[in-house]
C-alpha cells in the first residue's frame, strides 16, 4: 500500500478572527482527511490551527505537532494528536516540518505564516526541495500580497519563472487538484 502523502499547513493561530476563517478550517481539515492525506503543523490547540488539526483528525488523518518548548511551556500543545514532537527553538520546528512534509500550503495567517511559506519557496527556487508550494486564497486573503508579488516582478526583485515554484489555490478542491497532478520541474536558478 503506498504511504499516505502529508500535507504541512501553516496558518493562524489567532482566536479572534472573523468566524467564516474558522468554518473554513473545519472544511480544511475535513478534506485532508478525506482525500487520504495526512498532516503536519505547528502543534498548538489555538486558532485556525487548532481547527484543522481537529477536523483532519476526526475524518481519518494521521495529524504531526511540531512545537518549540517555549510555545509549549504556554500550555498550547494538542494532546489529541498521536505524534508531537517538542523542539528547542522555531528555527528546528520549521526543519522538522519540513522534513515530514511531502507538500506546503499556507492557508490564511499572520506573519508566522508569511515567513515560514517564503522560506519554503527560497528553499526551493535555490534547489532544496521540489514540493509543491500552495498559497489557499480564501475570500481572497492573499490578494494584497500578490499585487506586491507583481510588483517584485515588475522591478525585477524576482524573475518571472520565480511564478512556477507555487500555485494560488482559490479553493480546497483547486489544492487537492493540484497536488493530485503535481509534477515536479527542475527550477533553473538564474542570477
Amino acid at each position: 500500500m503506498e504511504k499516505k502523502k502529508t500535507i504541512c499547513v501553516y496558518t493562524s493561530s489567532s482566536n479572534y478572527l472573523p468566524e467564516k476563517f474558522y468554518k473554513f478550517a473545519q472544511e480544511l481539515g475535513k478534506n485532508i482527511g478525506i482525500n487520504n492525506y495526512n498532516m503536519v503543523y505547528g502543534g498548538t490547540t489555538v486558532g485556525m490551527m487548532g481547527v484543522i488539526a481537529d477536523n483532519a483528525l476526526q475524518n481519518g488523518a494521521e495529524v504531526t505537532g511540531v512545537i518549540p518548548e517555549r510555545i509549549a511551556s504556554f500550555g498550547l500543545e494538542n494532546h489529541k494528536l498521536a505524534k508531537v514532537i517538542i523542539t528547542k527553538d522555531m528555527r528546528e520546528r520549521k526543519a522538522t516540518m519540513e522534513k515530514y512534509a511531502d507538500v506546503f500550503v499556507a492557508a490564511p495567517g499572520g506573519f508566522g505564516t508569511f515567513e515560514e511559506i517564503f522560506e519554503i519557496i527560497v528553499a526551493k527556487q535555490l534547489g532544496y526541495h521540489d514540493k509543491p508550494i500552495i498559497f489557499l486564497n480564501f475570500d481572497g486573503y492573499y490578494n494584497n500580497l500578490f499585487s506586491m508579488f507583481k510588483t517584485v516582478y515588475e522591478y525585477k526583485f524576482a524573475k518571472e519563472e520565480t511564478k512556477s515554484l507555487y500555485y494560488i489555490a482559490e479553493s480546497i478542491d483547486a489544492m487537492f487538484e493540484y497536488i493530485k497532478n503535481y509534477t515536479p520541474k527542475e527550477f533553473v536558478f538564474k542570477y
